[in-house]
């Protein structure tokens, strides 16, 4: 049997940079950052006031009030970038066979503004007060439900929420689903919209995010010795998977590859990655594995990179023991650098920049790396964009809970 290749042929993308590709990949080129002081909500007396936002992101634009009232601002990401997704492939339902198309999409919390809004509803108003829309807002699934509710898709439809690893693991998913003959289309990434009092409050509760509230183009800091933190921030970014020849077949725009997946768990620690990267390597191997590549085929890595004392150099280790030599010759960068961390959305959004990169031979830079920290002596391309030919490339997402996900794409040529 013919092994069934994957490619891209579209994708979209909701982000604190820009609310389509082209204005995403333009600002990250150029070194723009996207985080800014918080204006969802009031910040004052917060600890962190500084988050990436999608400040220009509109959804009356495309979505009409009364669907809109029925949608958390997490399946509102995911249904603009889906949109976008959906005209940058020509993908049309109704040339297809709706059971062959499945949506796959991850997020990490899901609904949180409408859990936040409803729960104050009901302490300050009471029971019967609570909308009946609140449950079908606030559910992970909502996003791969509203997408295969929009397009008429009759495959699988199936969320996944491994917190920071949720939309890798969810491209993953849609790659065997492909590759298996079970779909011939999947419409995956991941969305996350957390930027809200409780979350804000919570995460820097565990002292986990930056508290550079007067510096917030500058809080982002992998990989820098005087990172203290990630920065929080909300987006989307939505992709057309799909099966090779049934892409040529309709003469589909082919984007990228993708290659190989790979995936594991530390089993150590609900927060914090195994110290020595050993999970994460793993998962590095078993990409490398089922893409049929070596260590020396690959170019470049977006890394997860979220400015974490403890993250960034536990991904340097594992980077070391996958590449060896090789990964000095590599160039790294980190999209959240520049847009923050969009938790479940993040390998969503950065896998957007790393097909960017393949086609346009531009590396993106990592912002604010001033000061590399001694543990994290590798190429992490600072400052500015720069020219690199890119043939493979793999983008890394780990998350709370131990869970790590890394995907390879191909230039496609």
């Amino acid at each position: 049997m013919t092994e069934r290749r994957v490619v891209v042929t579209g994708m979209g993308a909701v982000t604190p940079l820009g609310c389509c590709v082209d204005a995403f990949w333009d600002a990250l080129v150029s070194g723009r950052s996207g985080v800014a002081t918080i204006t969802r909500f009031d910040p004052t007396g917060f600890p962190v006031r500084i988050a990436g936002e999608c400040r220009t992101f509109d959804p009356s634009a495309t979505i009409d009030s009364k669907t809109l009232k029925r949608l958390d601002r997490f399946v509102q990401f995911a249904l603009v970038s889906c949109r976008e997704a959906v005209a940058s492939s020509g993908f049309s339902a109704d040339r297809e066979d709706p059971y062959r198309v499945a949506a796959v999409f991850g997020t990490g919390i899901g609904g949180l503004n409408e859990i936040e809004e409803q729960h104050s509803r009901l302490l300050e108003r009471g029971p019967t007060k609570v909308s009946p829309f609140t449950i079908p807002r606030l559910m992970v699934n909502a996003a791969s439900g509203n997408i295969s509710i929009e397009l008429g898709l009759k495959g699988e439809s199936i969320a996944v929420s491994s917190a920071c690893a949720s939309a890798t693991n969810a491209m993953g998913i849609a790659r065997d689903l492909i590759r298996v003959g079970k779909a011939d289309v999947v419409f995956t990434g991941g969305s996350e919209a957390t930027v809200t009092p409780l979350a804000m409050a919570a995460f820097a509760s565990m002292k986990a995010v930056s508290t550079r509230n007067d510096q917030p183009s500058a809080a982002s800091r992998p990989f820098d010795r005087d990172r203290d933190g990630f920065v929080l921030a909300e987006g989307a970014a939505t992709f057309v998977f799909e099966e090779l020849e049934h892409a040529r077949r309709r003469a589909a725009p082919v984007l990228a590859e993708v290659a190989g997946f790979g995936s594991t768990s530390d089993a150590q620690h609900i927060t914090q990655p195994d110290e020595n990267g050993e999970g994460a390597a793993t998962a590095m191997r078993q990409a490398l594995a089922d893409a049929r590549v070596t260590a020396q085929d690959v170019d470049y890595i977006n890394a997860h990179g979220t400015a974490t004392p403890l993250g960034d150099i536990a991904e340097t280790k594992a980077i070391k023991q996958v590449f060896g030599e090789h990964a000095h010759r590599l160039v790294i960068s980190s999209t959240k650098s520049a847009v923050g961390h969009l938790l479940g959305a993040s390998g969503a959004v950065e896998l957007v920049a790393t097909i960017r990169t393949l086609q346009t031979a531009t590396v993106t830079p990592t912002l604010n790396l001033d000061h590399p920290d001694e543990g994290c002596d590798l190429d992490y391309c600072p400052h500015t964009a720069r020219d690199r030919r890119v043939r493979v490339a793999l983008s890394n997402s780990f998350g709370f809970g131990g869970h790590n996900a890394c995907i390879i794409v191909r230039r496609w040529e």
